[in-house]
């Protein structure tokens, strides 16, 4: 992990986005008066007649894509978090995921590293209000590396997909050689003392923790979840088999997000307990970023205290 280099993953969709623009003409962008934010003017720079600005009309810009998706078109939609899954929530269900079309839905500006916008931006119900959807397939990545990778791979699949963003810049993690796979979780290193689940903005804190924790002579592997649906059931099984505690931390709350996600696949395979680490049914704060994962324990102090406990 590179702590030099810190690339926030919007930034990263937008880079990747405009790239793959050049060789793929089908490949459309929308966005809601928020391209300077979410990074998709990057695109509309080079490709102007393959953007649209929606103005602040969410529910619209996802009925809209849903059309274009109809026509053949691959369309990305781009918005904060909070306005793509609460505001359009309707216009995903029934006009995305009903009819199963071809949307990508890119969301920035999730969970509580939103910062000093506050609870009423701080989406952090995301992940389940999307992964509860038919048809819906759900990713939260890590970093610049594995940013780049999931908007090339989603631009394949057919279906909608919905790839959540993250405004903090964070550590890369991974190098040009690393290779993932759509549905299969990273592991990183293979201590039997515990595993930590980890998705989105927090797995480099959980890599961080285990590299202190190793010094203290518990060894911790990470298990990087950037596909939450499909999960890799099989990924969780063998680390409920082979480590001794199990803990989950994600930047979202601990209802309906990785860490319910990952208790659903051990109560149906292998009953084991979970710490969730997360948001506990409470909104945000308006703060810095920082602040905001220190006061939520979503640091890798607070990883190292759960480990910890007996």
């Amino acid at each position: 992990m590179d702590e030099s280099k810190k690339i926030a993953t919007r930034q990263s969709y937008g880079e990747k986005l405009a790239e793959l623009g050049e060789n793929n003409e089908e490949i459309v962008v929308f966005d809601s008066d928020l391209s300077e934010a979410t990074k998709t003017c990057i695109f509309a720079k080079k490709f102007p007649n393959r953007f649209f600005d929606m103005g602040i009309a969410e529910q619209d810009m996802i009925s809209t894509a849903a059309g274009v998706a109809t026509f053949g078109k691959i369309p990305f939609a781009s918005t904060f978090a909070m306005f793509a899954t609460g505001r359009a929530y309707d216009q995903i269900r029934n006009s995305v995921c009903y009819p199963n079309l071809n949307v990508k839905i890119c969301a920035s500006h999730s969970g509580v590293t939103v910062g000093e916008d506050g609870a009423t931006h701080q989406m952090i119900e995301d992940i389940g209000l999307m992964r509860g959807l038919p048809n819906m397939r759900v990713m939260c990545t890590s970093d610049d590396i594995q940013t780049k990778w999931a908007v090339e791979e989603i631009a394949k699949l057919n279906g909608p997909v919905y790839l959540r963003l993250c405004r903090l810049a964070t550590p890369v993690i991974y190098n040009e050689n690393q290779k993932f796979e759509f549905g299969k979780a990273v592991q990183i290193g293979d201590g039997e003392d515990a595993t930590i689940f980890a998705t989105g903005v927090v797995v480099s804190e959980a890599i961080k923790a285990k590299e202190e924790l190793e010094k203290m002579g518990i060894n911790v592997r990470v298990i990087d979840i950037h596909t939450i649906k499909p999960i890799d059931k099989e990924i969780i099984i063998k680390c409920a088999k082979e480590t001794k505690k199990l803990i989950s931390i994600e930047d979202h709350s601990i209802i309906g997000g990785l860490g319910t996600a990952i208790s659903e696949v051990l109560t149906e395979e292998y009953p084991a307990k979970l710490i969730r680490m997360g948001i506990k049914d409470t909104f945000g704060k308006s703060g810095k970023a920082t602040e905001l994962l220190e006061y939520y324990k979503l640091t890798a102090t607070a990883i190292i205290e759960e480990v910890k406990k007996q």
